[in-house]
């Protein structure tokens, strides 16, 4: 029904219904590897396709391909290839040879250095661009302003739209400045050997970030006549040039350099057509390529050198010129089977059919509502309602918020989504300037933000109640219906509050289990202890005992020691899941430690005496790996950032969060019924597994049995035996419960941890068991320490009862 509705509306150009393939047939034989996956970051990199690559491989297996810099049979060969391949670039982009010439480069950004590096660069000069522009184009600023020129960041908005009926399709715009910078200790450069002075103007075809498409007129109106049209905003007197990051718009709308005759244009290969990775290029305007001074030179660049003289004579042509030592010429031969995909289905063909996608999830999201009316989601970019549907690249880019008005982070949204078999981004996908711009970040915000440890790719994804990021979801030449409807749903299930709209399409199934809520009122007694274990090497196996000691940081041993690499790195299982196959095991009676690999023969047993050859406070070498003691005992944390942990009022071992984690059975039990039968959403667990999740999945310390499913949630402190422990709360859980051995092979799901997120998670955390701390013998010394003082019956023994405070009387006295 509902796809039946989207052809209504959008079958004209979903599809490619004029091609040799339409898109089921596609997708069913060029991209077998998508099926249970949802791939929406095109706009990072686009797929390639299975007989793109088994013609790659054809043209390596039967021609031999020599080093273009020489005149044998093969060399010649190879040189012609990448001759057709300049002139398939120049095709894409409509630029006649006699006017343009396409050097080969690493990828777009390596085609952006080498304008900033070459441009005539002068005191007088100015590098303006678009705050919409990602960091590479950003990077030019350090050339220009090194060289003295001035840099500035200006937005521009159209304000009149060309209309069939027009006598004039040229749109007006208004352009907004920011403050001009400039460098007082920079070194001055004299303009050009003609006393002229050259100015950059850089803007993107369409912004990687909101997906806005910049109107290409932008190139005659800064080349014909910048004074008419900028005004006062102009800092650079001269001549001016123009430089396109065509790097995401080209994928769907290849600029045409006849009508817009830019004077630089970059763009890579594989977010075009999936492969190869690591080459793009520059075209540049012959005239423009003039202006471009090259300082080093390499082999390929010059006719002749002299070694032991300053002598050297360039070469004429640009791509001879610009194009340093061998080129990637195999991969430049493989872009032709790509140039054919694309050029089979039309670039046209393409942009309508990724905009019929991104087009109706764009107007599914805006209308979605949680039961209070509010909104879900919030868009970046353009008001649709003022500007055209071409004007739009099939780019979403938004934030979602809860019934309540607050966020959910970006990176929560990224968790579920990847649990779910969605592939999307999240971040400011390098483009600082728009997302200060569309999430409202002043500079005060940025700089707090900075301050308080927020960099590229970290967790902190919401800062004093706003949004660090977004999420960006993008559509390729592959996508699907199916692929929009499967998002959609998506986003209903875990972040719409009882959805009541678009005729209940999207409407949660009644749920077979109830909902738990994390945090409800429990009190419980006949709970006893099941089982200790302890982990003596951080992410190693661990060992379980009927008894055991405690001691001021846990359990006696507990997470004493950690592995490094041979480069000083931490090791633990999310860089090397096979950690968790060393066996290890403490005898506390001959004071040792023993461990045990299944790809080591070798059997270690190291004494825990502190006169013994390896003392506890120096490093060890466990299986060509490092072993530290713990004695630094700091909480474990990405960065290093103790601040982060949560337990800072006692002693830590190398552990995450705290001193011990606690499991109930009853809990997993409740798991795998979910398990087995239904997911919270009342469909299939798609990725089900038959055997049970077992209570060590959890790599708990204590596991407890006889309470009530998720009782634990409500415990504010837990007495077992003698020992007392105070609750920190929920253990927030990764990916990392996902993992288990099969056959001595690790394997990883998306299970436990996609059922969890669809009833445990709150605030974006996915919450499963409790952390304690261990407070018998830790007391303050005055000074803001904690010491241990010395207690009888530190021993934790199975079977014993377990009697747990509920939080209701936290502060009774």
């Amino acid at each position: 029904m509902e796809k039946e509705e989207f052809m209504a509306q959008f079958g004209e150009g979903y599809g490619y219904p004029n091609a040799p393939k339409n898109i089921d047939e596609i997708r069913a034989t060029e991209f077998k590897r998508l099926q249970g996956l949802v791939y929406l970051d095109h706009a990072g990199a686009t797929l390639y396709s299975e007989s793109q690559i088994e013609a790659v491989g054809k043209d390596l297996t039967s021609n031999v391909f020599g080093n273009p810099h020489s005149l044998s049979d093969c060399s010649i060969t190879t040189s012609d290839f990448i001759t057709a391949a300049r002139q398939q670039v120049l095709d894409y982009f409509n630029a006649s040879p006699k006017d343009y010439t396409c050097i080969f480069t690493s990828g777009a950004t390596a085609a952006l250095k080498l304008v900033g590096e070459g441009f005539p660069w002068s005191r007088e000069s100015c590098y303006m661009y678009t705050m919409e522009n990602h960091n590479s184009a950003l990077g030019i600023r350090e050339y220009a302003l090194e060289k003295g020129a001035t840099a500035l960041a200006i937005d521009i908005e159209e304000v009149e739209y060309p209309s069939i009926q027009s006598k004039t399709h040229e749109p007006r715009f208004q352009f907004f400045k920011h403050s001009l910078q400039r460098r007082a200790e920079a070194k001055s450069s004299s303009s050009d050997l003609n006393g002229r002075t050259y100015n950059l103007f850089a803007f993107p075809s369409e912004c990687n970030f909101s997906g806005r498409r910049f109107h290409l007129d932008l190139v005659n109106i800064i080349k014909d006549d910048p004074v008419k049209s900028l005004g006062g905003l102009l800092h650079g007197r001269g001549s001016w040039m123009v430089l396109i990051d065509a790097a995401k718009g080209c994928a769907t709308e290849p600029l045409d350099l006849a009508r817009y005759p830019a004077d630089f244009v970059v763009f890579s290969f594989y977010k075009i057509f999936g492969y190869p990775t690591g080459l793009g290029a520059l075209i540049v305007r012959n005239e423009a390529a003039k202006f471009l001074r090259k300082t080093y030179f390499s082999g390929g660049t010059v006719s002749a050198s002299i070694a032991d003289i300053d002598y050297i004579k360039r070469r004429d042509s640009i791509e001879q010129l610009l194009e340093d030592g061998t080129v990637s010429f195999l991969s430049i031969a493989s872009i032709r089977h790509g140039f054919k995909i694309i050029n089979t289905l039309t670039p046209y063909a393409i942009d309508r059919h990724t905009r019929s996608l991104a087009t109706y999830v764009r107007n599914a999201m805006i209308d979605l509502r949680h039961e209070n009316g509010r909104s879900v989601c919030r868009l970046y970019g353009r008001d649709l309602t003022k500007v055209s549907l071409h004007d739009v690249g099939p780019t979403i880019t938004f934030n979602l918020k809860r019934a309540d008005g607050s966020w959910f982070g970006y990176r929560e949204v990224e968790k579920i989504a990847s649990l779910s078999g969605i592939q999307l981004r999240t971040g400011c996908f390098c483009n600082p300037g728009a997302c200060a711009k569309y999430l409202g970040l002043s500079h005060s915000d940025l700089l707090s933000n900075i301050e308080a440890g927020h960099v590229c790719w970290d967790d902190y994804d919401i800062l004093n109640g706003k949004p660090t990021g977004a999420v960006r979801i993008s559509f390729g030449y592959m996508s699907t219906f199916e692929d929009a409807e499967k998002f959609l749903r998506f986003i209903v299930s875990y972040f719409v509050m009882k959805p009541k709209f678009l005729e209940d399409r999207y409407l949660l199934k009644t749920k077979e289990f109830p909902f738990v809520e994390i945090g409800g009122r429990y009190l419980q007694t006949n709970v006893h202890l099941k089982s200790i274990t302890i982990y003596p090497i951080k992410s190693c196996a661990g060992f379980s005992m009927s008894c055991w000691p405690l001691s001021s940081t846990g359990l006696l041993y507990d997470r004493e020691w950690l592995l490094k690499g041979s480069n000083g790195e931490i090791l633990t299982q999310k860089k090397v899941p096979e950690m968790c196959c060393i066996e290890t095991f403490v005898d506390l009676g001959q004071r040792k430690l023993h461990v045990e690999s299944p790809r080591c023969n070798e059997k270690l047993q190291i004494s825990l005496n502190e006169n013994a050859e390896y003392g506890l406070n120096e490093e060890m070498d466990v299986y060509g790996q490092r072993c530290s003691s713990s004695n630094y005992r700091h909480c474990l944390r990405k960065g290093g950032r103790e601040d982060l942990c949560r337990d800072l009022q006692c002693q830590l071992n190398f552990v995450n969060e705290a001193q011990l984690l606690l499991i109930s059975e009853d809990s997993v039990s409740d798991l795998n019924d979910r398990l087995k039968r239904t997911d919270s959403r009342g469909v299939t667990t798609e990725f089900y597994e038959p055997a049970p999740i077992d209570t060590m999945r959890f790599r708990p310390n204590l596991v407890i049995s006889g309470a009530k499913s998720y009782a634990e949630d409500n415990w504010a402190s837990v007495q077992i035996g003698e020992a007392h422990f105070v609750s920190l709360g929920g253990c927030n859980r990764c990916q990392m419960i996902n993992l288990h051995t099969k056959n001595g092979v690790i394997q990883k799901s998306k299970e436990p941890l996609a059922t969890l997120a669809s009833y445990r998670r709150t605030q974006g955390k996915i919450l499963f068991g409790i952390l304690l701390r261990y407070e018998n013998g830790n007391v303050e010394n005055g000074k803001g320490d904690y010491e241990y003082e010395a207690q009888e019956n530190r021993w934790l023994q199975v079977g014993q009862e377990v009697i747990a405070r509920p939080l209701e009387a936290k502060h009774d006295s």
